[in-house]
């Protein structure tokens, strides 16, 4: 499917503190058909913004028939333009993740799936991804109602609590008192969710993928769990991934994105029915 790209300055305002975050915009067209309609998704970057690796993601996506939209995630520190993959770069994007406020997360994320609803071509139904620090977002986004599913790639900094400001002395499995980290609030997500890890992941290792799963458990979230044995962290990424990137499993996750997104956000399944399945044991 053909697309167009364009952007978008948004206003935002988290912490007192005025900025404009730039939303990048990848939309379907379908000649002769100006009223089409159609899901939406939003793709929330690694630490180095809306990279070559990340545009071509969303293009993916928008070319399966999605308005995809792609926020600038430090709009708050720096312009909309890409980090380098560089150790300027590097340090940049770590520092800031830390030091931008949950509270301007949450506005971006929130401000990003409003202007989606706002467009007359969206369909009203919205999905999430991203990778890496976009992983952690995504899933953080889904604690919005209006989000329907949820794909987040790696996830970092999701197990250690360890995004946006926090209290160094406080990373133990132990939720802490009224805790707003992602980890914590894995209850209030209504739509259905796939976590994809590797696991020769050293951002997010062993234990700290078992304490995810355990919690989206716990939490009573609809999920899927992948571990792919040969992946490192960010196997998707197309360019410079300091040797990690993996096509051939890329391929597979982009088939379960596609699974997902296409059950959940191009069909109508209408309230979901919360009775317990019973699913009769056969051989």
């Amino acid at each position: 499917m053909l697309f167009t790209e364009s952007h978008v300055d948004v206003q935002t305002k988290a912490d007192g503190k005025e900025s404009t975050m730039r939303i990048f915009l990848f939309h379907p067209t379908i000649p002769q058909y100006p009223n089409a309609r159609f899901p939406a998704v939003a793709v929330f970057s690694e630490i180095y913004q809306v990279t070559g690796p990340v545009a071509r993601f969303a293009r993916q996506i928008a070319g399966q028939g999605y308005i995809v939209a792609a926020p600038s995630s430090y709009h708050d520190f720096t312009g909309p333009e890409p980090l380098a993959y560089d150790d300027e770069g590097t340090n940049n994007g770590n520092d800031w993740k830390i030091k931008k406020t949950l509270q301007s997360y949450d506005e971006d994320s929130h401000k990003t799936v409003d202007y989606l609803l706002s467009l007359p071509t969206c369909s009203g139904r919205v999905g999430v991804t991203g990778m890496c620090l976009g992983g952690h977002l995504s899933l953080r986004a889904s604690l919005d109602p209006r989000v329907s599913a949820c794909v987040a790639f790696f996830g970092t900094d999701i197990h250690s609590r360890t995004l946006g400001p926090y209290d160094k002395a406080n990373t133990s499995t132990e939720a802490p008192p009224n805790s707003n980290h992602t980890l914590d609030r894995l209850h209030e997500i209504k739509g259905e969710v796939a976590m994809i890890f590797g696991i020769k992941d050293t951002h997010v290792p062993g234990p700290g993928r078992d304490l995810i799963r355990q919690k989206l458990r716990d939490a009573g979230t609809v999920f899927s769990f992948y571990e792919f044995a040969w992946a490192q962290h960010a196997f998707v990424r197309d360019e410079l991934s300091k040797g990690r990137y993996d096509p051939a499993i890329t391929k597979i996750c982009f088939e379960v994105l596609l699974e997902l997104f296409g059950r959940t956000l191009k069909t109508d399944l209408g309230t979901r029915d919360d009775t317990p399945e019973k699913i009769e044991h056969v051989c």
